[in-house]
């Protein structure tokens, strides 16, 4: 295995990805689009999810694909980029037809950074806005890092950000992972210099800092950003932090996949989160893997190449989360660092 060209989820073909946000507001949408409807299915583990249009992406219901995903920051506010991105879909005349109706297919998911130093006063709401832009700027080569929904996103220790990396296979097969990283665990570990995912790194794609030294388990440190959150939020006492988490991520790749098939994937993926968060998966997170195949490469041993694609995915998201959090930048009025800040 290696990474692709541009160590993107674009290097599967025919998938493309915008970014679009708002420095005021700290804040943004990414939306994944195909050049055609691709299958596509999801996994949540998470205790805090938020989300849309996700039941149809269950094995035994009746829609065969989607046109786009979505992923944003805003909270609950956020899932309404889904139908900005609806909306220009529908106008271009995307959809699946009922009739002689065309309904575009836009599930999405969405993270919590209301509480992050933005200025969340709006009026309208800014993310059917926020998604049309991200659609319509969607492309192979895209920024990641402190953009689109990974813009706000906060981690226990560091900004969060948005993350890409791919693999390509020994077979041929291509796989990639797309995520915002906003999670209540930490992706270092206690000292702060070394990433979890550390084992999983390719060259120097997140640094090169290379694994912790220190022999033995290691608790994770304690978080800074509930308490940054409650600054920001003017509030005190005791922090639950309940639905105020999340890492939302898109695995894809171009193997000819059922809808039970990228299920198995999107839950193989979940590995990549617990490789590189710690603790994953909590009551207060709402972690969630979005899985979508193109279609373009026939397997030949289903079953042992769909365990090395969903192994693959797993990796892929895990550098994808490091990669996010190395590339973050800072911004007036964060109220965390930025993981090169603190080193």
């Amino acid at each position: 295995m290696q990474p692709g060209p541009l160590n993107l989820i674009t290097d599967i073909a025919g998938l493309r990805v915008g970014n679009a946000h708002y420095d005021s507001l700290k804040s943004g949408t990414t939306v994944l689009v195909g050049d055609a409807p691709f299958v596509a299915s999801v996994a949540v583990q998470g205790g805090a999810p938020g989300t849309r249009e996700t039941d149809l992406l269950a094995p035994d219901k009746s829609a065969p694909g989607v046109d786009a995903l979505v992923l944003s920051g805003g909270s609950a506010f956020g899932l309404a980029a889904a139908q900005g991105v609806m909306d220009a879909l529908h106008e271009a005349g995307r959809g699946f037809p009922v009739l002689s109706a065309r309904v575009p297919l836009v599930p999405a998911a969405i993270l919590f950074d209301l509480l992050n130093g933005g200025d969340k006063a709006w009026g309208a709401n800014p993310y059917p806005a926020l998604g049309r832009a991200a659609l319509n700027s969607a492309d192979i080569d895209f920024e990641i890092g402190s953009a689109g929904a990974g813009t706000g996103a906060q981690t226990a220790q560091h900004r969060g950000g948005l993350g890409s990396t791919s693999l390509v296979l020994a077979d041929g097969v291509t796989v990639g992972a797309l995520v915002a990283v906003n999670p209540l665990g930490s992706v270092t570990t206690p000292s702060g210099r070394h990433f979890w995912a550390a084992s999983a790194e390719f060259g120097d794609e997140f640094g090169g800092l290379g694994p912790d030294p220190a022999r033995g388990w290691q608790s994770p440190p304690e978080s800074r950003k509930l308490e940054a959150m409650m600054r920001a939020g003017g509030t005190t006492g005791p922090a639950t932090g309940a639905g105020s988490n999340t890492t939302i991520a898109i695995v894809a790749t171009d193997a000819a996949l059922t809808k039970a098939q990228c299920h198995r994937v999107a839950v193989a993926a979940h590995d990549g989160i617990a490789r590189a968060i710690q603790p994953a998966h909590t009551p207060m997170d709402g972690d969630l893997v979005f899985s979508a195949a193109t279609g373009a490469v026939m397997l030949r041993a289903p079953d042992l190449q769909l365990a090395e694609i969903g192994h693959a995915a797993s990796l892929c998201l895990a550098r994808a989360i490091a990669r996010a959090v190395w590339a973050a930048t800072p911004a007036p009025r964060d109220t965390l660092p930025t993981l090169r800040e603190a080193l």
